[in-house]
């Protein structure tokens, strides 16, 4: 008997001693190198230094310490976090750290050094600094009222001569390191891995619509029409403007508002896309120039985007979920920072003249191929061409 309690008492002291090993090698919170964030991490050493220098600070984190310190008032109580038993991350330091990430295209890895936090850490800072950075959605990508309808479509008739049209629509392949278990879902006709960002820009390059995430094998087509956009745009609850004349036309009537495409999407009544480049014929050649010459200015806001934010320089080594967030902050800041350090340009011309036309032209049961061909026909109108269209086409 007396023996049994002897092993017993042995077996339990053994039991205990090796989980107080356990113990003691949990009690170490972080590793030396990072528990010197405080005092040699790259927000310590730096940030005070950059905030003396504009153009180094507008360097690093992509937007002017104005445009910085607003962001982090806007953003400040939502990404604001205590830790209880140890001092927590301030939230200055986590939207530091969510741009570097952003602006630099650096992995969580090379950050983990120079922040002196842990890949772990620095992974959920970036994941919730985004996600608080989309609800400012509603303030950075509204959707457009019908007077902004009518201002967008000034703009591009000013910088572009397209008038009638409202925006630019085009797709955009985001790199990612392929997905586990995804088959094929991901791997797109450029033949790599992707997730697409489908956006609707004026012709200030800023986006008035997003949509991220969707399966990289599918068309630009197919992922418009599966969107809420195109479903708002087939019920008419977008506000857009009634159709009016173009201007100095006193032939055709009132024409629709348009949004501009190219080949990938279907001619509708508010979708216009290029001609099929077989036997094209001098109208046509002609109006594919036009409405190419105002469609670059999605390409232009995707060019601004991925060269503003190196995020998209490389493919997004990260879960699905968290590269759909993060495309989705980077769209938010890039009308943010657009519209407060880009430049804007001027309205010289009056909205006077936009009120609907009593026309009784039927407009509503034209199809979108004979829109197409009235704008054609209208670019080779005295009031409707420019002076070098000849010369570009050519």
């Amino acid at each position: 008997m007396n023996t049994r309690v002897l092993l017993l008492y042995g077996a339990y002291y053994i039991i205990k001693k090796r989980k107080n090993r356990k113990l003691k090698k949990r009690r170490m919170w972080v590793h030396p190198l990072l528990a010197q964030r405080i005092l040699k991490g790259s927000f310590s050493t730096m940030y005070g230094d950059l905030r003396d220098n504009e153009n180094k600070f507008f360097n690093y984190f992509r937007m002017s310490i104005k445009s910085f310190d607003e962001l982090l008032s806007k953003l400040e109580s939502g990404i604001k976090v205590s830790n209880s038993g140890r001092p927590s991350i301030s939230p200055t330091e986590r939207l530091c750290v969510t741009l570097r990430y952003l602006a630099s295209g650096n992995t969580f890895t090379d950050l983990q050094y120079s922040y002196r936090m842990g890949i772990s850490t620095i992974s959920g800072i970036v994941e919730y600094v985004c996600e608080q950075i989309w609800k400012m959605k509603s303030e950075c990508i509204p959707l457009p009222t019908e007077e902004k309808w009518r201002e967008i479509s000034l703009d591009f008739e000013k910088n572009t001569n397209f008038p009638n049209c409202i925006g630019a629509l085009d797709g955009k392949h985001i790199r990612v390191i392929k997905p586990i278990k995804s088959g094929s879902l991901f791997y797109n006709y450029k033949h790599y891995y992707s997730i697409v960002l489908m956006a609707i820009s004026d012709a200030n390059y800023c986006f008035t619509f997003v949509d991220v995430g969707a399966y990289g094998k599918f068309s630009d087509s197919s992922v418009f029409k599966n969107g809420k956009f195109f479903e708002k745009l087939e019920n008419e609850t977008l506000s857009i403007p009634q159709p009016k004349p173009l201007p100095g036309d006193n032939e055709n009537g009132p024409l629709p508002y348009v949004i501009l495409a190219d080949e990938a999407f279907g001619v509708s009544k508010t979708i216009l896309r290029p001609y099929a480049r077989s036997n094209l014929n001098y109208k046509k050649k002609n109006f594919n120039y036009r409405l190419s010459r105002a469609r670059r200015y999605i390409e232009s806001s995707f060019g601004i985007l991925s060269n503003k934010w190196r995020i998209f320089h490389r493919p997004m080594n990260t879960s699905v979920e968290l590269s759909t967030k993060i495309v989705k902050a980077c769209c938010v800041l890039h009308n943010f920072v657009r519209v407060r350090d880009g430049y804007k340009f001027a309205h010289t011309l009056s909205i006077q003249g936009f009120e609907t036309s009593n026309d009784t032209i039927d407009t509503q049961n034209r199809s979108g191929n004979t829109i197409r061909d009235m704008f054609a026909n209208y670019f080779l109108t005295d009031e409707g061409k420019v002076e070098w269209q000849d010369k570009m086409i050519h």
